[in-house]
């Protein structure tokens, strides 16, 4: 079972939201929200997956952003209300796995759970911070979560003892983007080959996004494409694609086409594997085509869309 991790900005929510849509998720691929700020788009892409039945984890307490702070202030705006409103409702329907990260507002979350009777059976939960162990197996002694993300560290084997998903990392994440054209080709990942024999049910990363969270962007030098895909021993690997004039901020659209163009002569090199062609794959081929230039977060959001839609289709061939 695969958990992509993301951290709900906005293009992170449209990419899960069009692959539910269009039926790219598999079964043994669960998507984890850690939602940023109370929006349209987070609440709609909710919709999607309540209307598909396809299950999705939401963080309650996440770490980043303003999302707490907005539901605190919701009301004194309508449509914050309304999405106030929608929110609160979709998280009590079956298909949203109600989730929790192990810091200090974790206990009383849990007891508010507890008390509108929420089964500690029924949760995932996010332990990755050693401070919060004993809390967990305090919080957890009679009941264990359906899903565990920790660490493969051994304070969290001694203290998690079931359906533990190994989380972690995987993206080794540059100061620049002109930085990759120093490492086209890195290693990504071999999780998927081994969390069941590591005696984990499931694995989770932050795709090509990578866990460094910045509250908003900034104009690149450079364009980065980063594709994951299976080397000829099912090792999941990044390639970078990488823009060449590079030198100010100036022209993105070119940037792109540069970028996209080493992509696609990189597929006809590998001769077309169509196992690469995910929707979110085809669609940057299209662009390349096209000589279209669908912006930056569309650019994040098909190399997410990729990933996770890849990954699907290779658990369900496992």
């Amino acid at each position: 079972m695969y958990f992509p991790y993301v951290r709900g900005r906005q293009y992170e929510l449209l990419a899960l939201r069009e692959l539910v849509e269009k039926n790219l998720l598999t079964d043994f691929v669960i998507p984890i929200v850690e939602p940023v700020k109370l929006s349209p788009t987070l609440v709609n892409m909710i919709d999607s997956y309540i209307r598909k039945e396809h299950h999705i984890s939401i963080i309650r307490n996440p770490l980043v952003g303003s999302f707490n702070s907005d539901l605190g202030v919701a009301d004194e705006h309508p449509k914050s209300a309304e999405y106030k409103k929608r929110f609160a409702e979709q998280y009590d329907n079956p298909c949203i796995i109600k989730s929790i990260i192990m810091q200090k507002n974790a206990k009383a979350l849990l007891n508010y759970w507890e008390k509108n009777n929420i089964n500690k059976s029924e949760l995932l939960v996010v332990n990755t911070d050693r401070d919060y162990l004993d809390l967990y197996e305090e919080q957890f002694k009679e009941n264990t979560p359906s899903y565990v993300l920790m660490p493969d560290e051994s304070a969290y084997r001694r203290k998690v003892r079931k359906n533990r998903v190994l989380f972690a990392d995987k993206f080794e994440k540059k100061d620049r983007n002109a930085d990759y054209q120093n490492s086209v080709n890195d290693f990504f990942s071999d999780d998927h080959l081994y969390y069941i024999d590591d005696n984990f049910i499931g694995f989770s990363d932050y795709s090509v996004v990578g866990n460094e969270y910045l509250e908003s962007g900034f104009a690149p030098y450079a364009v980065a494409i980063h594709i994951v895909y299976f080397d000829d021993d099912k090792n999941l690997r990044v390639r970078h694609f990488v823009s060449d004039s590079n030198e100010d901020i100036t022209n993105p659209a070119k940037k792109f086409y540069e970028a996209v163009s080493k992509l696609a002569k990189w597929y006809d090199d590998i001769n077309k594997n169509p196992d690469m062609l995910t929707t979110g794959f085809r669609t940057f081929l299209e662009h390349y085509e096209n000589k279209s230039y669908p912006g930056l977060g569309t650019v994040k959001k098909l190399s997410l869309m990729h990933h996770i839609e890849l990954m699907g289709k290779y658990l369900s061939k496992v």
